[in-house]
């Protein structure tokens, strides 16, 4: 006796296949992920599940940085969560809130640039993860940083960076703030 298969039973196989992998695609999808300097410096948006699992095993983060001000921090229950994670697998945790926004002083203060090239020069922390909500303006300026200050980078080259990071030209006022730091 033959079994004769349903002509449907191909395409259903193919997209119940195609939609477990967008699934898993998702689920191992760390938002605006970006290695600024592999091994030393990643910048991110706000990593949550599995994310954090994947920074520690793939790109060993010792230290995240977490850019985001206090009221950001309880949109969502994330803060828990990573501070929980971190003090559980022994990440370094610093919190620099750096002010979110259009107004021209959402830039890191020169406090929080030194703190930040400080942390940076400890080989302890090394790798560093910036991450904010977005993952993209604050956190690509507080690598420029690191970069044109510690690094010798090229304002030009700096500029570039920032635009792949924020996926989006560099503004006439991120142009002024990088233009600041070659002083």
């Amino acid at each position: 006796m033959s079994v004769r298969k349903s002509p449907l039973r191909m395409p259903v196989t193919v997209a119940v296949l195609v939609i477990a992998m967008m699934g898993l695609v998702r689920h191992f999808h760390i938002k605006n992920f970006h290695r600024v300097m592999p091994g030393v410096l990643y910048t991110s948006g706000q990593p949550r599940g599995m994310d954090y699992t994947r920074l520690l095993y793939k790109y060993h983060i010792m230290t995240f940085v977490n850019v985001r001000q206090a009221d950001e921090q309880r949109e969502a229950h994330w803060y828990n969560e990573e501070k929980a994670w971190v003090l559980k697998n022994g990440v370094n945790y610093v919190e620099m809130p750096i002010e979110r926004g259009e107004r021209v002083d959402w830039f890191p203060s020169a406090v929080q640039q030194a703190e930040f090239l400080k942390l940076m020069a400890d080989e302890n922390n090394l790798p560093v993860l910036i991450h904010g909500s977005s993952g993209k303006k604050r956190a690509a300026i507080l690598a420029a940083v690191w970069l044109m200050k510690e690094k010798g980078y090229h304002i030009d080259e700096v500029a570039k960076i920032v635009e792949r990071i924020n996926e989006r030209p560099v503004s006439d006022v991120e142009m002024r703030f990088l233009g600041s730091l070659t002083k």
